[in-house]
C-alpha cells in the first residue's frame, strides 16, 4: 500500500512538472482561478518540491515554491507546518484535499486538487507491461529530429559524466597518478569486455616508476608486460612442449627485472582465450600495448595534445615487435596469417571507450571546458558502434549518425530502458503524454 501511494505521489509530481493539466480552468479549493506561468524548477535537495514557480492566483501574481503531496494531511505528517523552509510555498498540490494547510507563521496556503489524467496512468501501465523493446517504439516514428537529437545529446553527456566518476575512482587506485590512470583506462579497453577486468588488474600491477626506466627498450618492456600477465610461467605454459627461444629470453629477463623492482604477476588463469580471433588474443593485445608504450604514444600528454581525430588515429597506428609478426603465442610455430596492427574498427572503440572519457574526465579535473568540448567533438567525428542494441533501436526508427549518438543509445538502454525508468526518459514522456487513440493511430 505504501509503495503504491509513493508511486501515485510521484505521478502527481510528473503531471505537474510536465503540465499535464486538465483542459478546464484550474482553481484553488476556495474557488480562485489559477494560471500557471511556470511550474518552477524541480528540487532534488531538501525543501519544497519545486522552486521558483510563477503563478497567478485570482488577480495576484506570485513567485515562490510548490509542494506536492498525495493528501493535504501529509503536510502535517511531514511537519512542514513547523518548518520555516516551507513558508515560501505559494501552492500546495494534492490529489486529495482532506484539510487546510498553514505555514509556521499560521498563514493558510492555497491548495490545488490535481487529478492525474487517466490516459497518463494507462500509457505508463502499457509501457511497464509491454514485452516489446523498446517499449515506446509506437511513438518514436512521430518524434521530430530535434526532439531526438536533443535527448541523445543529453544522454551522451550523462554517459561521459558517469565514466568520469568511474575514472575518478580508478585514479584513487593509481595513487592519484593521472599517467597511471590513463594507462590503466586504455589497457582495460584492450580487453574488449571479455578480458577487461584482467587487463585492468594487469595494468594496475605495473608500476610506472619502474617501467619508465626501460622505456627505450622494447624487449624489456615486453618482458615486464608479459611477465606481469603471468604468461612467462612454465606452469601456465606446461601444455605447450615446444616453447620458442623468445619465450625463454623474456622469462630470463623478467626474472631479473621482477627481483629488481619487486614485481608480482597476476594470476594467469584470469585471462580468457575461448571463442576469440587470434588477432584479439591477450598475447597480441599486450604486444600492441608494449609497442604503444615503447613508441611513447601511450601517455596522457600526447592525448591531451591531440587536436583532431586524425591525431588520435595516428597515435594508435602501430604494429607489433618483430617476434609477433610471425607468432600468436609463445609456441615455436610460425604463423604469418593475419594483420597484427590495430585495426581501424579497434581504434574507433579505443577512442570511444577510453580516450574520450579520459580526456573528458581530465578536462573536468583541470576545469578546462575546451578539453571537455574537444572530447565530445571526437565522439561526434567517430563512426557509431555496430551491435545488437544499436540495430534494435535502428529498427524502431532511431538511427545513429555518430559515436556520440550510439553511446547515447547505450546509455538510454542501460540507464532507462533496462531499469524501466520511463518517467525520467524524454522518449517515455513523449509516449505518456499522448492519448491512447493517438498512439494507435500512428502505429497504423
Amino acid at each position: 500500500m505504501q509503495q503504491r501511494e509513493q508511486f501515485m505521489e510521484y505521478m502527481l509530481h510528473y503531471a505537474w512538472q510536465h503540465r499535464m493539466f486538465p483542459l478546464s480552468q484550474l482553481q484553488t479549493e476556495h474557488g480562485e482561478p489559477i494560471e500557471v506561468i511556470s511550474v518552477g524548477r524541480h528540487n532534488s535537495d531538501a525543501g519544497p518540491d519545486f522552486v521558483g514557480a510563477q503563478l497567478k492566483i485570482g488577480d495576484v501574481e506570485w513567485v515562490g515554491n510548490v509542494e506536492i503531496h498525495l493528501r493535504s494531511s501529509d503536510w502535517y505528517r511531514h511537519h512542514h507546518d513547523v518548518d520555516a523552509a516551507y513558508d515560501n510555498v505559494i501552492l500546495h498540490v494534492v490529489s486529495e484535499a482532506d484539510c487546510e494547510v498553514k505555514t509556521s507563521k499560521g498563514l493558510e496556503i492555497p491548495q490545488l486538487k490535481l487529478e492525474i489524467p487517466s490516459y497518463v496512468q494507462e500509457n505508463y501501465d502499457a509501457l511497464m507491461q509491454s514485452d516489446r523493446y523498446p517499449r515506446c517504439r509506437n511513438s518514436l516514428v512521430s518524434l521530430s529530429r530535434l526532439t531526438i537529437t536533443s535527448w541523445l545529446s543529453a544522454l551522451y553527456v550523462e554517459r561521459l559524466e558517469q565514466r568520469t566518476l568511474q575514472i575518478t575512482e580508478r585514479r584513487k587506485k593509481c595513487d592519484l597518478s593521472w599517467e597511471q590512470t590513463a594507462f590503466v583506462t586504455i589497457a582495460r579497453n584492450f580487453g574488449f569486455g571479455k578480458n577487461g577486468d584482467a587487463f585492468e588488474r594487469w595494468a594496475l600491477s605495473i608500476p610506472m616508476s619502474a617501467i619508465s626506466k626501460h622505456r627505450d627498450n622494447l624487449f624489456q618492456i615486453e618482458a615486464i608486460f608479459f611477465g606481469q600477465a603471468g604468461f612467462l610461467n612454465d606452469t601456465f605454459q606446461h601444455q605447450h612442449l615446444q616453447l620458442s627461444d623468445y619465450y625463454h629470453k623474456l622469462k630470463a629477463e623478467y626474472s631479473y627485472l621482477s627481483k629488481k623492482f619487486n614485481l608480482q604477476s597476476i594470476d594467469p588463469t584470469l585471462w580468457r582465450f575461448m571463442r576469440m580471433r587470434p588477432q584479439s588474443s591477450p598475447y597480441i593485445r599486450i604486444a600492441q600495448l608494449a609497442m604503444l608504450y615503447y613508441s611513447n604514444r601511450l601517455n596522457l600528454s600526447r592525448l591531451v595534445e591531440a587536436n583532431t581525430i586524425d591525431d588520435l588515429l595516428d597515435l594508435l597506428s602501430i604494429s607489433v615487435g618483430d617476434y609477433w609478426h610471425h607468432h600468436y603465442s609463445f609456441i615455436d610455430v610460425e604463423a604469418t596469417r593475419g594483420v597484427k596492427s590495430i585495426s581501424n574498427a579497434t581504434k574507433d572503440l579505443i577512442i570511444i571507450n577510453s580516450i574520450v572519457p579520459l580526456l573528458f574526465a581530465y578536462g573536468k579535473y583541470k576545469a578546462d571546458e575546451s578539453m571537455c568540448q574537444r572530447a565530445i567533438s571526437f565522439l561526434e567525428q567517430t563512426k557509431p558502434e555496430r551491435n545488437s542494441i544499436i540495430s534494435m533501436w535502428s529498427d524502431a526508427g532511431i538511427d545513429c549518425r555518430s559515436a556520440s549518438e550510439s553511446q547515447a543509445i547505450l546509455q538510454l538502454t542501460s540507464r532507462y530502458c533496462d531499469a524501466k525508468d520511463c518517467l525520467h526518459c524524454r522518449f517515455g514522456y513523449e509516449y505518456i503524454k499522448h492519448t491512447p487513440s493517438y498512439l494507435k493511430e500512428i502505429e497504423k
